[in-house]
């Protein structure tokens, strides 16, 4: 029990130095319907309404968008060594693709999103994967 109660302040030491040497903090857990809304405002047009990467636009697009229904995601954004996370997609969404590698086609939203909006966005996406 004493070993346990003096190892407390080394674990929370590492804990926090894990947060401030970059490891991404947890995203709030978003509302799809909510986000839902927002994809049809500022994805759609390339992404199209199933995510497909059929939207009206996406059409003339090269490379093509995303494909969301597959639930295959490209980059990790966040250097965590997992591609896709909820993370990555946010820093993708706030950023731009083409700061991770991606296509410059896929820019960030101006004005920005709001941590909410991307929140909810996020929740959206993974509603498409088939």
């Amino acid at each position: 029990m004493i070993r346990t109660l003096r190892a407390l302040p080394a674990l929370a030491l590492l804990g926090l130095a894990g947060g401030l040497l970059g490891a991404s903090p947890a995203l709030a857990e978003g509302d799809a319907e909510a986000g839902k809304q927002s994809y049809q405002t500022f994805c759609f047009a390339c992404h199209g309404a199933t995510g497909k990467g059929d939207g009206p636009a996406g059409a003339a697009l090269n490379p093509k968008p995303r494909d969301f229904s597959t639930g295959d995601f490209k980059y990790d954004a966040d250097g965590d060594g997992k591609p896709g996370t909820d993370a990555d997609l946010a820093l993708i969404l706030k950023n731009g693709a083409a700061k991770y590698g991606g296509s410059a086609v896929m820019t960030a939203w101006s004005p920005p999103l709001t941590d909410a909006q991307v929140a909810d966005v996020i929740a959206f996406i993974r509603t498409l994967k088939k």
